[in-house]
């Protein structure tokens, strides 16, 4: 079995360099590892056995994560080639791409919709990335490696040892090792999230800020990078969904820890300021104007003696020193001295880089001072906004007990329950809180609250976000959390409080204009909610793909962004939408242009939220070119969309027909997930319940400990059908709702489909991510996992079931793109798969014989391995959950 390995005479730069990676990947392996080159190299058939396994197993997933960061490099590179040659508009997902397909469009349209511009890119600890933090610091090393190999610069003697030190760094990877030996820390997770901020956002930001402006600018005679456009939020140290770890004081270690991360960036561009602008009054001739700047800025620093005479005549030092001592004040939460608000912190950079243009030195300011301004309007004090995330049974536990200390509590869901509740919030005084009699779970949540209301009079605001809940049923669960922070302390009139409902089961996403409506019919939700006229509404992509799989998933999120828009409408509100989206195809994960694309016109109105979890934040923000790419693909998305016309008509066949699709699709799903024996098969032949092994994150797998495919989570059960390749949870049901609606439709049928497939953007989105999905399924790799299970009977029906759907949704593919063979249209995807599809199938066997082994006889050696071989699958695919 020949592995399909990149030592072919290079035609292009990322040839040439899987070239040299791979030369230099052998020299590590024949150091550390021999008798396990051959296998790698494909010379033998022959699995490796014993402690060759470990070594195996370890060579070849160093290898496919050297494929992703070469890839990365090469991308990032090709797209400077092109802007070189042809300029910024001919880069694809660039601000002046945008600006160039909407040749007609007036200064007035682009200033409407730059104005209210706003993407919030949310960082979550969800467990999806498999590699160590010190594993992707030695990814992000080599990155580096790979760009300064880039110029031309080098002797052939410099670059030879540059390409020795980055041997090093392949040979740390072998000897550090990827797995974690112990689940991560809440608190550790906090620190991954930020390292991200320090090694590549921090820098990037203001880049993607300038490239704005540059774009925009020219349009409407302004300064556009004056538009905030970014602000990053953050779950991680807030989300306690299912996660007992994170509580009220993992909370304030998380805000303390991403206020000290900014502020210590700040420290730094402040003192290479200082030393930089040596500028003397003496040489170059203040304005009066520019004068009284400097000096209100020096003034108001309030500067020891011995500081405020340094550096005399050199007042844009000074001026710099004294909101370095602000800045330090602020951190250490010295009232009169610290800044009260972050705006007075960029007013004050505004000042000096008037002053540095008034004497000509604009270049200056646009150097050391204004990137500080930049990252002040997006980051503040705080780094990012950190949301809180909670489940809605855990409200509802919290307000039963708190009625329950005064006298029995109503039945959630009853009458009596949703009359009270209305009742007290519509009261000036509450009844006093008995805290005594509180369990621990009750206590926690309303200290969690109390911090949030005591973090809206801090230097910034912003620090503390929404409160989303999740599993959001009912507008009682809603009016139930506005209940619980008046009982922490918020006001009787508006709460300064802005709760999130997450709609994430079918059920929900259904149900989620009449919850709203509801709501809004709530005085004092609705003065809370309307936050200058616009509602953050969340949508949930894992649970409700879990819950009714992948075409029915979309098309329900389609339907509910719609009716859920009109009904804000009728209120006169619109509304921000926050997308629950994960890395995988299963759980939302989409191109981002093309997913924003696809997104029903109207519905986004400048504003959008998405959430970058577990691998998705190494893949696009680990280093910074790719980061400034992705961050301004986002955006430019965004805007793309709101400069659309927002009246598109809605065909009706087009409707009617999805409708159909997506029911038939959704019978087809339940009939699976219902069949006898289903489960059984679910847990045998994955590796489910073993995912446990890998330690990916703080989070229990299941929500409330229980072993029901209800409680499990979306990506565990994404996890699984991704490491036996069987996939379901991104194509099941497709095939059959395509063949069900041509058989019935006939001729008008087929060509009432292609038609949809050219024509409308959501379907086209469903059909692409369906055949990439079915292009990485493989069923003779699912049939060698399906005989792990036991019972002979239900191990057929179930494969038998699954194998007959792939091949009806294969030929529903191909009967719509036209094409030969699943990935012809996807090229690069097929090629990168191609590098490593054939090693997989090896991992795959390896992998089962582990499983087999480990469920008859555990094995501590074992598991370890096992563990490797889910690595090894989650680098191959790019994802785990």
């Amino acid at each position: 079995m020949k592995r399909t390995h990149p030592m072919a005479a290079p035609s292009d730069y990322a040839s040439r360099l899987r070239d040299e990676m791979g030369r230099l990947w052998q020299n590590v392996i024949a150091r550390r590892a021999p008798q396990v080159l051959p296998l790698l190299l494909g010379a033998t058939d022959d699995l490796p056995t014993g402690a060759d396994t470990g070594a195996y197993l370890q060579g070849l997933d160093i290898w496919f994560q050297l494929l992703r960061i070469i890839d990365e490099n090469a991308a990032t590179r090709d797209r400077r080639v092109v802007e070189t040659n042809a300029g910024p508009a001919a880069v694809e997902g660039s601000f002046a791409r945008v600006l160039s397909t909407f040749t007609d469009i007036t200064a007035d349209d682009l200033r409407r919709v730059t104005r209210g511009l706003y993407v919030g890119p949310t960082l979550t600890a969800h467990p999806t990335e498999a590699k160590r933090v010190t594993v992707l610091e030695i990814h992000r090393r080599i990155y580096r490696a790979l760009v300064n190999l880039e110029t031309d610069r080098w002797t052939p003697r410099e670059r030879a040892d540059l390409l020795m030190d980055l041997e090093g760094e392949i040979d740390l990877l072998w000897l550090t090792g990827e797995l974690r030996r112990q689940r991560p820390t809440p608190l550790e997770e906090i620190e991954w999230g930020l390292q991200f901020f320090r090694d590549s956002l921090f820098d990037a930001v203001p880049n993607v800020l300038q490239r704005f402006d540059k774009a925009v600018g020219p349009h409407l005679g302004h300064d556009a990078a004056g538009i905030p456009l970014l602000q990053f939020h953050s779950w991680i140290g807030g989300d306690r969904d299912g996660n007992p770890h994170v509580t009220a004081d993992t909370t304030r270690v998380a805000l303390a820890a991403n206020q000290r991360a900014i502020l210590d960036r700040y420290d730094q561009g402040l003192t290479r300021a200082i030393r930089q602008l040596s500028i003397s009054t003496e040489i170059a001739a203040l304005p009066q104007e520019a004068r009284d700047l400097l000096r209100s800025v020096i003034e108001a620093a309030k500067l020891p003696p011995e500081a405020r005479h340094r550096n005399p005549g050199e007042h844009f030092r000074q001026a710099m020193t004294a909101i370095k001592h602000r800045v330090a004040a602020t951190a250490e939460g010295k009232v009169g001295v610290a800044y009260a608000h972050v705006l007075e912190f960029i007013a004050e950079l505004r000042k000096v880089e008037a002053a540095l243009a008034s004497i000509g030195a604009e270049r200056l300011g646009q150097a050391l001072v204004r990137p500080l301004r930049l990252q002040a309007q997006v980051f503040g004090f705080r780094t990012v906004t950190l949301d809180v995330r909670q489940n809605s049974s855990v409200t509802t536990r919290a307000l039963a007990e708190v009625w329950s200390c005064a006298g029995e509590a109503p039945v959630y869901g009853s009458a009596e329950w949703s009359r009270r509740l209305r009742s007290e919030l519509a009261q000036v005084n509450l009844p006093d809180l008995q805290s005594d009699k509180l369990g621990c779970e009750t206590v926690e949540l309303l200290e969690l609250l109390r911090l949030m209301h005591r973090m809206r009079f801090g230097p910034d605001p912003s620090a503390m976000g929404p409160f989303i809940l999740s599993m959001t049923r009912s507008c009682d669960d809603l009016l139930g959390v506005f209940l619980l922070a008046r009982y922490a302390g918020f006001g009787s009139e508006r709460l300064d409080l802005r709760v999130v409902p997450l709609f994430e089961t079918i059920a929900d996403l259904r149900a989620a204009p009449h919850i709203l409506d509801e709501l809004l019919q709530t005085p004092l939700a609705r003065r809370s909610l309307n936050d200058d006229g616009r509602v953050e509404i969340m949508l949930g992509y894992s649970d409700s793909n879990k819950d009714g799989g992948f075409v029915c998933s979309t098309w329900e999120l389609e339907k509910a962004q719609r009716s859920i828009t009109r009904t804000l409408a009728r209120h006169k509100l619109a509304p921000t939408f926050f997308h629950g989206r994960g890395g995988s195809v299963s759980r939302g994960g989409a191109p981002t242009e093309r997913a924003i694309a696809a997104q029903p016109r109207g519905t986004i109105g400048s504003r959008l939220r998405t959430t970058e979890q577990g691998e998705v934040v190494s893949s696009k923000f680990a280093n910074r070119g790719t980061a400034e790419y992705q961050l301004e693909l986002l955006a430019s998305s965004v805007m793309a969309q709101s400069l659309k016309s927002p009246a598109e008509p809605v065909c009706p066949e087009f409707r009617d027909t999805l409708e159909a699709l997506a029911d038939m699709s959704f019978t087809a799903y339940c009939k699976l997930l219902h069949r006898p024996g289903f489960v059984t098969y679910f847990t045998q032949a994955s590796p489910v319940e073993e995912l446990a092994l890998l330690k990916m994150g703080s989070r229990p797998a299941r929500r409330f400990g229980a072993s029901s495919l209800d409680d499990l989570r979306a990506i565990p059960w994404v996890f699984a059908w991704s490491q036996n390749r069987h996939l379901i949870s991104g194509w099941y049901g497709f095939g059959s709702a395509i063949d069900t609606f041509r058989r019935f439709r006939r001729d008008d049928g087929d060509l009432l489909l292609r038609r949809m497939f050219k024509t409308s953007r959501i379907f086209r989105l469903i059909v692409d991510e369906v055949e990439k999905s079915l292009f990485h399924a493989d069923m003779e790799i699912a049939a060698k996992y399906a005989a792990l299970v036991s019972n002979v009977a239900e191990r057929q029906d179930i494969l038998g079931q699954i194998t007959q759907e792939y091949e009806r949704s294969r030929a529903a593919v191909l009967f719509l793109n036209a094409t030969p063979d699943l990935g012809d249209r996807f090229p690069n995807m097929a090629a990168r798969f191609g590098r490593v599809r054939t090693d997989l199938v090896r991992v795959h066997e390896l992998q089962i014989k582990l499983l087999n082994e480990n469920r008859q006889q555990p094995n501590a050696k074992d598991a370890i391995t096992l563990m490797q071989t889910m690595n090894c699958i989650s680098t191959a695919l790019g994802w785990t959950g």
